[in-house]
């Protein structure tokens, strides 16, 4: 009841719920996107490869605004995308060795960039670590209207594009041959998920923001073979572990912000792996037994 009273009240705890909400819903759906195509592991690289982004902000302008780190953020999180695409397709080396490669040249960048960037005596670069894991508690109005806005063109580029994404996701030859370019829906695609992991950065950082765009549509998926559904629960589940991990970290002192929404929607896919209906562990293991079961009635009345 305290923490409940406290979220009527508290108006930075009301900004930071709204934030981490809209955050959900956004990344679960076009993340939802990334699990059907088979391409979880592009988030990771992307949101990894921010942090050299971020850092190159800041040594080039010298100001720490939020607006600016993202921009390089984006920067090179849209490079890190582009360089995955281009080695998969020209290349011998295969989509997840390139996404390893990309992830681990950029980020350990990213940690060489900060390191000397804290070695500097220039007070003015503290806290850009914070990136690291995020910083949910300094989320401002400002920071929810941009998440607002960029997530609303997300999610109006998802429902105009729906029949090409929708395609591309299931059958990308049928596509081409139904005379779609996969390149470029791959690309708007992965332009989509860059944007959507941007301004994911402030709330859960550059290690937790693969979980929080891929988690909501693997729990989504055990519970349905619809797309539309799909999108549907995986919002409901992005957007509640938002709210729910935001008041529960609120109620305990010193709880980060980032993994404990995390840790939320960890238990929504432990709970669909277990429970969903059809593809739930629980749910296989009564059919087995009532296979079994039918198959021995069958013996004995033999």
């Amino acid at each position: 009841m305290e923490t409940f009273r406290l979220f009527l009240t508290d108006y930075t705890l009301q900004i930071v719920s709204l934030g981490s909400a809209l955050l959900g819903i956004v990344s679960a759906v076009i993340g939802s996107f990334a699990v059907l195509r088979q391409q979880s592991l592009l988030g990771d690289a992307v949101s990894h490869a921010a942090l050299p982004g971020i850092a190159l902000a800041f040594m080039f302008t010298q100001r720490k605004e939020t607006a600016v780190l993202l921009l390089g953020a984006l920067i090179t999180g849209l490079l890190a995308a582009l360089l995955v695409i281009i080695i998969d397709r020209y290349s011998r080396i295969k989509f997840d060795s390139a996404l390893a490669l990309v992830l681990s040249v950029f980020f350990g960048g990213g940690l060489v960039l900060l390191t000397y960037l804290q070695k500097i005596p220039n007070a003015n670069q503290a806290g850009l670590d914070k990136f690291i894991f995020g910083q949910a508690s300094t989320l401002l109005k400002s920071d929810i209207n941009t998440i607002l806005v960029v997530g609303l063109i997300i999610i109006l580029t998802v429902i105009f594009f729906w029949k090409e994404f929708k395609i591309i996701s299931f059958d990308p030859e049928f596509a081409e041959s139904m005379g779609f370019s996969r390149r470029k829906l791959t690309l708007l695609l992965s332009g989509l998920l860059v944007a959507a992991i941007i301004i994911g950065l402030q709330t859960v950082g550059v290690i937790l923001m693969s979980s929080m765009l891929i988690a909501p549509g693997v729990a989504a998926r055990q519970w349905t073979n619809k797309l539309s559904m799909m999108l549907i629960l995986a919002a409901f589940f992005g957007g509640v572990s938002g709210l729910i991990g935001t008041v529960l970290s609120s109620s305990i002192t010193h709880m980060p912000t980032g993994p404990t929404i995390i840790i939320v929607i960890s238990i929504f896919v432990l709970l669909s792996l277990i429970f969903a209906k059809n593809r739930g562990i629980l749910w296989k293991l009564i059919n087995q037994k009532k296979m079994k079961k039918d198959k021995n009635s069958i013996s004995k009345g033999d």
